[in-house]
This record gives C-alpha cells, structure tokens and sequence, in this order.
C-alpha cells in the first residue's frame, strides 16, 4: 500500500511539475487551448476546437457519429487493407473517424495513402513514424487533420491502384515522393508534424485545394519545402488561402517556406533557421503577408527571403509584404509593387493575435510531433 502511494505521489508531482513548465512558457494560441489540460487523452475531440486561420474551426471532424478507431497493426496492404492498420481506418471506416495508435510503430506505406473526408490523424501520447512512397494524399477531400506525425523519406512512386474512400479502388497517377500532398482538398488542418528527408517536397497544397492551416510543425533537411499552387496554368488556385504559422523552418532547408502560385498565403509567427536560395517565392502574381516571422540568414546562403519568378502570362503585379518582421544575420526582404498590406480577412472563427516577432523562437520551441510524457501532460 505505501509503495502503491508512493507512485502515485510521484506520478501526481510529475503532472505538477510539467503543468508548471508549461505554464512558465509562453504557448501560442492553438497549443494554449488544450496543452495546458492535463486529461487531454480523456478529452482529445478538444482539439479540432483549437485551429485558427483559414482552416477555421474543425467542428465537422467532432460531434455526433465519430468513430473512435486505434492503429494496432503497422503493416500495410494497399488493396485489401487489414483490420487494425492506419489505411483500414483511413479508407475504409466510413463517416467521422478519430484515429489513434496503441504505441509507438513505424509504418512503411508500401503505395500512397488516400485520406477520406472527416478524418483526424492523431499521434499524440506516441511515436509514429510514416515513410514510404508519396506517403500522405489529401484527395478531393474535406474536414481533415494531421497532427503529431513523423513523415520522412517518402519517394516518388510509378502509377498505380489502391483502396480509396468508401471501399473504391481509386487509380493513382505518378506520384512526386511528398510528404503530404493536398489535391482538390479543402479545410484541411496539418499541426505539430515532423516532416523531413523526402524525394520532392515535404508539402504541396495543389489544385484547387484552399481553406488549410499549417501549424507547428517541423520541416527539416530538405530542398523544397513547401508548394502552393500546381503550376502557372492552373488558374482555379488563384481561390486558394492558407495559414502558415508557428512553424520551425530548418535547419538545412533550401527554399520553398512556402512557395505560392496565384492565391494568398498569410505566413505569421513562424522561425526560419537560415536558407540557400529563398525562403519565401513565387509565380503568377500570388499574396502574400509575412507577418511577426523570426528570419535568421545563415553566413554562407542568401540573404534575401523573397525570390519572385516572372512567367509568361504574370502580370508582375507582386503583392509581397512584410509587416513587423524580425531580421537577423543580415536578412532582408524585398517588398512587391502593389498597393496595401494585403489583409487575410479572416471570419471571427479563423481570427487570431499575431504576437510579437521577437516571441517567435518560444513560440515554435515545440513545433513538431510532441513528446508527450506517461503522465498526460504534453
């Protein structure tokens, strides 16, 4: 009996002492909504209430009708997918799904994953690690989240077939070797991933697909990085919007943080640990607000953030801007010729405070998949 208080003594100071921690750092505002709970795992629907920016609030994955499903089996079948594996869950469980992992597992995808609408990808309390070829596709899909992963060394893979939403055999064409990839995808919400080492890049929100959030995560070891917008001909993207913000650009990052084509990007709050070529560019007369972000140029790369590329068909008419950015190292931005400070207009859901550049390092201290102890606290 006093061995049994004892643990829990300890257990209990743990909790306090980790809560404390987190209370002594300043968290940014979608981890503040539900880090600080230490009964987060009672409670983890919490979290599609915590999103801002243009994702909005992610009320549709919650609610009436979720099915709660747990990964248990890390294998892979692309076509007939078993009982217990991420894919099952993914394709198959029709409807709300929120889907967990029993423990710590690498997945080797063995063929692109196909994510079906109002899903929640959700890796907290566990270390899992997903790799393969073209990894994680968004495709024409909406209500998804895509939080607490490590994705790496996902490779370009030949056209092919795989299980798809609702039990179809979807036929996929070649795939690049992102991490993520976002096709005609819309209100998507990718937080607190760890996104490294891929053939292509580490994100693409392509084809029509608007309404995304990408927070908190980590994007390390890469060249490019991040694409917004399919190509300078794809005119649909001229509607897309997304939210890049509390994020860890680097080390060892190339370009493309992001990269937009023809829409609006509102890039806030986010660190930048150096790069070669640019950070932030584009094509086709694209807006972007950089705004409160934290630039650190490295010694030996560029020192000018933006790269604007002139194509056929662009008007030139650039709308980059840069409000209340902090400069180190020498960085320097290059604002655009156009008129104003291009504003998101947000809806009062997808609104939030952009703090002070100088906050960012502390704000993005835990971006990526958390480390989430025993003990609940995360």
């Amino acid at each position: 009996m006093v061995r049994f208080l004892n643990i829990a003594l300890i257990q209990l100071l743990i909790v306090l002492f980790v809560a404390n921690v987190l209370e002594a750092t300043e968290l940014n505002v979608m981890d503040k909504c539900w880090r600080p709970n230490p009964h987060w795992r009672k409670n983890r629907n919490q979290l599609a209430r915590c999103s801002v920016g243009f994702a909005g609030k992610m009320l549709g994955n919650i609610g009436k009708g979720v099915t709660q499903y747990k990964v248990t089996d890390p294998s892979d079948d692309p076509i007939n997918p078993k009982p217990g594996t991420l894919r099952y869950g993914a394709t198959l469980i029709k409807g709300k799904k929120w889907i967990t992992f029993k423990r710590n597992m690498k997945i080797n995808l063995h063929k692109p994953l196909l994510i079906s609408s109002f899903t929640t990808l959700d890796g907290r309390g566990v270390s899992v690690h997903i790799s393969g070829p073209a990894c994680l596709v968004v495709y024409r899909a909406t209500d998804v989240i895509i939080h607490g992963l490590k994705i790496h060394d996902c490779k370009a893979h030949l056209p092919s077939s795989v299980m798809g939403p609702d039990s179809k055999i979807i036929q996929l064409g070649h795939m690049d070797g992102d991490a993520i990839g976002l096709v005609a995808a819309k209100k998507v919400w990718i937080d607190h991933n760890t996104l490294y080492d891929c053939e292509d890049g580490l994100l693409d929100v392509t084809t029509g697909s608007t309404n995304v959030t990408v927070s908190n995560n980590w994007f390390r070891n890469q060249d490019k990085v991040m694409l917004l917008g399919h190509d300078d001909g794809y005119v649909r993207d001229k509607s897309m919007r997304v939210t890049v913000a509390f994020n860890h650009f680097g080390p060892n990052c190339n370009q493309r943080m992001p990269r937009v084509r023809h829409g609006y990007a509102h890039v806030a709050n986010n660190y930048y640990q150096g790069w070669t070529q640019y950070a932030i560019g584009g094509s086709m007369s694209p807006r972007v607000k950089s705004e409160s972000n934290y630039f650190v140029a490295t010694k030996s790369g560029s020192k000018e953030i933006t790269w604007k590329k002139s194509s056929r068909g662009d008007k030139m008419q650039w709308k980059f801007f840069s409000v209340n950015d902090f400069f180190e190292n020498g960085a320097c931005f290059s604002p655009g010729k156009g008129v104003g400070k291009v504003k998101p207009n947000y809806s009062p859901s997808e609104r939030f405070t952009v703090a002070d550049a100088k906050n960012v390092k502390e704000l993005t201290s835990s971006a990526g998949a958390l480390q989430c102890t025993r003990h609940s606290i995360c």
